[in-house]
């Protein structure tokens, strides 16, 4: 029995291994990359094992190119904008559909999934067209918003079914004690939906962060650029330092892998916050 119980261990320690290791090769991929010289790359001499020595080249970058922390910089508060927009909406519209009968409330649910069947390039035009009116062209807020757009309706249908799970019982006996709608939502549900939210702003927050498109066609000005377009504009018309551009696509990842993790934390700490007694 120890035997047999040792070999699952055994089995499942394997294939966490296994899995982690298919999970962190293309960034271990884009870090090999950016240490190895272009001209090895275009010779086909890529090693899996690079030179080490030349690990200080992943910050390169930063001093070719004194703009890249200023992109990184613009794409932190775009994604952190329709992260905070799109959590703050979605919370009241799937408060709304969640606990309120109103007329056209199957047609709100069905706009809001419908939203995500319209591809960004169908969209550019109009909404260009929108900003350019506006006055909201080369601005990051308005780029905040049209990414908000997208990413709401999916950071709603979560946070939907999390307060479906909530016993409408709760919210009665907060009523009775003199709570608004407002202050039950603020006290009562948001705490106890506080993994769900964690899930939608790690959804609305990549969107943000990897959104190209729309960056690329609204923001034309160079200091006003997010880092998703920057990188792109290191690709020439005759030559591409690859590993200018992996090691700028590593650092890339670095925020939105630590924003990553913090709210990995939140989610599974809400996931078992109940299920050791006290």
């Amino acid at each position: 029995m120890i035997g047999r119980r040792n070999l699952g261990v055994g089995v499942r320690t394997l294939l966490a291994a296994l899995l982690v290791i298919l999970a962190g090769f293309p960034l271990y991929w884009i870090l090999n990359t950016a240490i190895t010289p272009s001209n090895t790359l275009y010779g086909g001499g890529q090693k899996i094992f690079p030179d080490l020595s030349r690990s200080a080249h992943l910050f390169s970058v930063l001093v070719t190119d004194n703009s890249f922390l200023r992109w990184i910089g613009n794409s932190v508060v775009v994604a952190l904008g329709t992260t905070v927009a799109g959590l703050l909406l979605a919370t009241l519209a799937a408060y709304a559909l969640s606990r309120y009968r109103f007329v056209g409330k199957g047609i709100m649910g069905f706009g809001f999934f419908a939203t995500q069947m319209l591809p960004e390039a169908l969209l550019v035009v109009p909404l260009y067209s929108l900003f350019a009116s506006l006055g909201m062209l080369n601005q990051l807020y308005g780029l905040v918003l049209a990414n908000t757009a997208f990413a709401m309706p999916v950071a709603t249908f979560i946070l939907k079914a999390a307060m479906d799970s909530i016993p409408y019982e709760m919210e009665e006996s907060a009523r009775v004690d003199g709570c608004g709608a407002l202050s039950i939502l603020q006290i009562m549900v948001v705490p106890l939906i506080a993994p769900s939210m964690a899930a939608a702003a790690v959804i609305a927050f990549f969107d943000g962060w990897n959104e190209y498109l729309f960056a690329t066609t609204f923001i034309t000005d160079e200091h006003k650029w997010t880092a998703s377009t920057g990188l792109a504009s290191f690709i020439g018309e005759f030559l591409i330092p690859l590993d200018s551009v992996f090691s700028g696509a590593f650092l890339f990842t670095l925020p939105a892998v630590v924003f990553f993790l913090i709210m990995q934390r939140r989610i599974v700490s809400g996931l078992t916050a109940g299920s050791v007694k006290g």
